[in-house]
This record gives C-alpha cells, sequence and structure tokens, in this order.
C-alpha cells in the first residue's frame, strides 16, 4: 500500500532491502560506474595502512550505499505518486565482501505548502552486525492536493 501523506507521522520507518557484498558484486559496480580504484580492487594495496587507518582487504564503493538508499526511497515514494528530491549521505565505516547492509529510513518532518507536501527523512545502512555504515537526509516531495 502506497504511503499516504496525511497518515504519515515522524518516527515511520521505512525498510530497504538487504543486499549481501561479494567481490563479484563490487566488481561489477567498479565495471557500472568506470571507477577501478585498488581500494575496490587489489587486497596487496589494500594491506597497506593510510594515514591511520588500514583496511585490511578490498572494501565497496560507498555509491553502493547511495543506489540502496535511492531505491529504498524510490520504491517507498513511487507508487504513492511522489519524488524523491534530494539525497545527502556520509560514509561512516567501510563495507567489505561477505558484509550484508540494509538501508532503513525514519520520517523526521513533514510539511505542507500552498504548492507541494514535503518529507524530510533521516537515512542509514546498517551491516550485519547492526552498526552504521551510512548516514544521511534525503527529502521527498509528494503531490500537491490543489
Amino acid at each position: 500500500m502506497p504511503p499516504n501523506f496525511e497518515k504519515l507521522a515522524i518516527g515511520d520507518l521505512i525498510d530497504g532491502p538487504t543486499f549481501a557484498v561479494s567481490r563479484e558484486s563490487i566488481r561489477l559496480f567498479c565495471d557500472g560506474s568506470l571507477d577501478y580504484n585498488p581500494l575496490h580492487l587489489d587486497d596487496d594495496y589494500m594491506k597497506n595502512s593510510f594515514g591511520k587507518t588500514n583496511f585490511g582487504g578490498i572494501i565497496m564503493h560507498g555509491m553502493t550505499n547511495f543506489g540502496l538508499i535511492t531505491r529504498m526511497i524510490t520504491d517507498w515514494a513511487y507508487p504513492a505518486g511522489a519524488v524523491h528530491r534530494r539525497l545527502e549521505t556520509r560514509w561512516v565505516k567501510p563495507v567489505k565482501p561477505g558484509d550484508t547492509i540494509q538501508p532503513v529510513g525514519i520520517i523526521k518532518a513533514k510539511q505542507g505548502t500552498e504548492r507541494s507536501r514535503w518529507v524530510l527523512i533521516d537515512v542509514l545502512v546498517r551491516n550485519q552486525n547492526d552498526e552504521k555504515v551510512a548516514t544521511g537526509e534525503a527529502m521527498v516531495e509528494f503531490p500537491s492536493l490543489v
């Protein structure tokens, strides 16, 4: 059932799809984005330290989090005729092959104007250990009643 703007409440949850991260999924994202950075492909390179950080192996593209959040918001909003207008994210923790991640949205605010109706959503992605790997904020515009 599509979301109904009038019935949405602060704190309502939006569940996104789970995604099992693998070397293959990382490689496919490299191919699709044309981003062949060794961070995502070369285990030997990633055994080095980067300042104070040692990843211990390849990591997933952060934009994969962005894509999963976008899918979650679009799957939720589109059936109601709403449009995903804005997304800001921050990567909090690296994601590695073998991790399973899932985005979630939490309704933060809603506002109606003369011409439109808006919903502000806190978004985050968690891994299988319930650790936050990405956080952010999305905005969705619902059709006006006029």
